[in-house]
């Protein structure tokens, strides 16, 4: 009787155990080890994945494309960064995308996607991210997922709160992190207060193309503008800027910008600023910058140096810029679907500040001020304050929404995310995030219409999540189930570089208009050849320019004598190809550049410089059909002071 009763608890302790880890996946517990979570990721060989997800780079300066609820990686985007595997910022044509008044800079640092919005909602046209080193915004065309234009943003220093789209994508806005002297000059550090600025610029989009124009910029006080979001629906006009350091210390940060109990959050009506500028207002400052723009016909870039910036200075505009006091030290500035919310996530506060539009507008009316900051309003924090999440965790940082009335913070110190209701501010579930957690994106969570299915977390640290790759591990995202009341974690999966922050949208808002190909017939490009019967080799003193086709299997022509040694080879390649996903690559033994990679119906161009007599190899470095090993040539190198004569050959012997 004893070993029956023994029996029977014990196996009543299994199912209690059973069932407790199977409650556990149910709400979430057990995260990304619960069957139902597997199978809510999983998209069947063949299937495709419901939304997209555009993750910066960070450090990497690219944007990488993800596939959700997958997790998996689509495509790099090359942006600030060169990038061998697509030859970007190594051919000849996108060379000047990298181009700035300091010069041929290769590399920046990629924080804030933003994709473009009609009506408040995503429109899947473009996608703007900044530069936060070399201060700069990249525009990217979602029909072919190529960066297609950079201008460098004058009078800045650390483009951090960028790039961030108005509600119908009137303008792409940028701020400085730091402030610096402008203009420019020698001057002592410690001479910082009072004498240092900050900008915040405002790029006009032209509705056509999605290309950019510096219309004006923002003189501001020598604060740090930390992050930004437009307004949305009844707060469209007006831009939100975190500050801090309002201190204006110029040293040991951590302590001397953390004085303060209240930091900033500046109100900018950016369309009182623009009737002022359009009826003739500003300053025109002299200054120099690069705007470069990427010209798919001809498949080719060029960069033009920009000379003056349209200043305003906020003195002359009054009405047009309040300071919302905001506990403390302010990063996360994110405004709620409806654009009557605006979050403040302090992050030395207790709580989550969250201000009333309709409020800040009756505090304006009434001129409820505290006071003044180099001219520019202070209005009561009591006045403005919507309500605030109560000890809702540590460090909280960025806030996004799921269009159902709710909000979800990240919270770094504590390292989770936190849902909380907007109006009652009652905190409704909190989920461990591993670990560290920055940025987080509900897909469309920073329009007027968020697809509240998902909300992705990007980690800055992860430890023992991941297999070792020595000292430094992978950087990464956590993917939760929002739908329920609870929230899940899905998934776990590495990414790019560092990711700052994401865009996510729908698939179905960007397949129909994904390109497939470039259309021959359109090619301006001014060294294509369009058929093999325009493939020609021309010499010009020590340069020689090689009019190339490709296509399956070979190369035309695939065979060339009479170069020489230190001459400057320019090869232009075509790919004659019209079908979709039929890439051809050249690699050139000796060519101190990468492959092309070249596109249906594209041309690229590389530099070889010889400087060896011999022959020498060439192929095609994308794997194309079945004879992709047989596509290959060379080319003959005599010496500097041969006469071997200029020929060509493609399937005959060079006579």
């Amino acid at each position: 009787m004893k070993n029956l009763l023994k029996s029977t608890v014990a196996m009543l302790s299994v199912l209690v155990a059973f069932t407790s880890c199977n409650n556990q996946g149910s709400n979430g517990k057990s995260g990304a080890l619960s069957s139902s979570a597997a199978e809510k990721v999983y998209v069947a060989p063949g299937e495709h994945d419901e939304f997209y997800a555009f993750i910066s780079g960070g450090f990497s300066g690219q944007l990488a494309v993800y596939g959700l609820p997958s997790g998996r990686l689509f495509k790099v985007i090359p942006v600030f960064s060169q990038d061998a595997e697509k030859a970007y910022g190594y051919n000849e044509e996108t060379k000047p995308m990298l181009n700035t008044s300091f010069g041929f800079i290769p590399w920046d640092d990629a924080h804030h996607p933003d994709i473009s919005q009609t009506n408040g909602e995503l429109d899947g046209r473009y996608l703007y991210i900044n530069g936060n080193n070399t201060p700069r915004i990249a525009k990217i065309d979602l029909t072919t997922f190529e960066t297609t234009e950079i201008i460098e943003i004058p009078n800045s220093a650390g483009n951090h709160s960028s790039s961030y789209v108005t509600d119908n994508t009137e303008y792409v806005v940028a701020g400085t992190r730091f402030s610096i002297p402008i203009p420019q000059k020698d001057m002592p550090i410690k001479e910082y207060k009072g004498n240092f600025k900050g900008t915040l610029s405002f790029l006009k989009v032209n509705q056509e193309d999605g290309g950019m124009d510096l219309k004006f910029q923002v003189l501001m006080p020598g604060f740090d503008y930390d992050k930004a979001h437009p307004g949305r629906g009844k707060s469209h006009g007006w831009f939100f800027f975190t500050t801090y350091n309002t201190e204006e210390a110029s040293t040991l940060l951590e302590v001397n910008a953390s004085q303060n109990d209240k930091d900033f959050i500046a109100a900018v009506n950016w369309k009182k600023i623009e009737e002022y500028v359009n009826n003739g207002g500003g300053k025109k400052m002299p200054t120099n910058y690069a705007h470069n723009v990427y010209d798919e016909h001809t498949h080719s870039a060029t960069s033009t140096m920009k000379k003056e910036v349209l200043v305003v200075d906020p003195s002359e505009v009054p009405g047009a810029i309040y300071f919302l006091p905001t506990p403390k030290s302010p990063h996360g500035c994110d405004v709620d679907p409806t654009g009557e919310y605006i979050v403040g996530s302090g992050k030395l506060s207790a709580n989550v500040t969250v201000h009333s539009f309709t409020k800040m507008l009756d505090a304006i009316k009434n001129k409820k001020f505290a006071g003044d900051a180099y001219g520019i309003p202070i209005l009561n924090f009591e006045d403005v304050l919507a309500g605030a999440v109560e000890q809702p965790g540590l460090g909280p940082l960025h806030t996004e929404f799921d269009g159902k009335g709710n909000a979800y913070t990240s919270f770094f110190i504590s390292s989770e995310i936190v849902k909380w209701k907007l109006g009652t501010w009652e905190v409704l579930d909190r989920q461990p995030s591993f670990y560290s957690i920055g940025h987080l994106m509900i897909p469309g969570g920073n329009s007027q219409k968020p697809f509240g299915k998902y909300v992705l977390g990007m980690n800055k640290i992860t430890k023992d999540r991941y297999l070792p790759t020595g000292p430094e591990v992978t950087q990464s995202a956590q993917l939760y189930d929002i739908s329920g009341d609870k929230m899940e974690l899905l998934l776990d999966f590495p990414t790019v570089g560092e990711p700052h922050y994401a865009a996510g949208i729908p698939a179905d808002l960007i397949k129909p208009n994904s390109k497939k190909l470039y259309r021959l017939e359109d090619n301006k490009h001014p060294y294509a050849a369009k058929t093999e019967a325009d493939t020609k080799v021309v010499r010009d003193g020590k340069t020689v320019h090689i009019y190339m086709t490709t296509i399956r299997s070979h190369f035309a022509p695939d065979n060339i004598e009479g170069i020489r040694v230190g001459d400057k080879v320019y090869f232009h390649v075509t790919n004659l190809e019209q079908d979709y996903d039929v890439p051809h690559g050249i690699s050139m033994i000796g060519a101190q550049t990468s492959e092309l990679l070249i596109m249906p119906g594209q041309t690229e161009t590389f530099v070889w410089e010889p400087k060896q007599v011999g022959v020498w190899p060439f192929y095609c470095t994308d794997f194309c059909s079945a004879l992709h090993q047989e596509m290959q040539g060379y080319v003959r190198v005599s010496a500097a002071n041969a006469n071997t004569p200029l020929k060509w050959s493609l399937g005959e012997d060079i006579e």
